[in-house]
Order: C-alpha cells, then structure tokens, then sequence
C-alpha cells in the first residue's frame, strides 16, 4: 500500500474524526426502532419489510467506528428485540452483535458519512442480516426455514432507500466528539 492510501485510511480512522452520540440519544433510538419494529407491523402491514432496529445498529457502529462498540450496540438492540419478538432467545442478537461488529471495522478504515457508501453498506449488511438469520434457524434451530432471495434483495433496496434519510435524520442528534 503506497504513503498515499495510508494517509486516506488513517484520515476517516482517526477516533478525533469519529461523532458520539449523548447516551440519551442511543438508548431512546435503540427503544423506538425496537417497539417500532414490535408493535407498526400489527397497524400497518407495508412497513413490515422496514428493519429499523437493524438500521440503528448499523447507523450508530458505523458512527463510532469501534468494533466492540459496536459488538455491545448489538447485542443490545439484538437482545431487546429478541424479549419482544416471538423468536427464540438470543436469535436476533447474534446477528446484530455480528452486524455491529462488521459496521464498527468498516467504519474505523473508510468515510461513512457520505450518502452513496451509506446505501450500499446498508444494502449490504440487511442481505448480510437476512442470510445469517436463515443459517442461524436452519443449523441452531432446525427449521426449514425458506431462503427467497429476491424477496431479500428487494427489502435490501428498500432498507437502503429508507436509511439514507434516517441517517441524515440521526445525523442532527450527534454531537461532535
């Protein structure tokens, strides 16, 4: 690698770069994108595809640029989404503690901030997501789950064109570190 890409690496992996949320702000975003994603659904079937609890993972990994960080985020939102949901303990929070931790790397070495990296790592990490939670039930829990991947691919693209405007939306709640 030449004295050129490391200095565009380390740039976007400097920590003084990175924004922090108030504690406030992630916690109160983490319970509404979970009870959004609990309780929207049973009103208003359209939005089921919409992943917000995954997307607010993603949004605030990428944003702290930690792995373990985001490792911890989620676990979190993972584990609360799971308590919730009718899904076996733990299901959910596996995948997004994966989810986190992928989001917090790529977000220590590249510039996340801008709108088209932010649509394809949300692109790529819902069909991430999607595929590790259909691995997850067919080998820990032995359903014969079906895997559809165009009907994954198609919510991949809608995630991603509805976490553009929510990430710039998170965008005004950060504080500059």
């Amino acid at each position: 690698m030449s004295a050129g890409n490391d200095q565009y690496f380390s740039r976007y992996a400097d920590p003084r770069r990175a924004r922090r949320a108030r504690i406030w702000v992630l916690l109160g975003v983490s319970v509404l994108a979970v009870l959004f994603q609990v309780y929207v659904p049973l009103y208003l079937r359209v939005l089921s595809f919409l992943q917000m609890p995954l997307l607010v993972t993603m949004y605030f990994s990428l944003m702290y640029r930690s792995p373990v960080r985001g490792i911890f985020i989620g676990a979190g939102i993972g584990l609360t989404q799971d308590s919730l949901s009718q899904l076996p303990l733990g299901m959910l929070g596996i995948v997004k503690t994966l989810v986190g931790y992928f989001a917090g790397s790529v977000g220590m070495r590249f510039d996340v901030d801008h709108p088209v990296m932010r649509f394809t790592l949300t692109l790529f990490f819902v069909l991430f997501h999607q595929l590790l939670f259909w691995m997850l039930q067919r080998s820990l829990l032995g359903a014969t789950a079906a895997f559809e991947p165009v009907g994954t691919l198609f919510q991949a693209l809608l995630n991603a064109i509805i976490g553009i405007p929510l990430f710039h939306l998170l965008d005004k709640l950060r504080s500059r570190a």
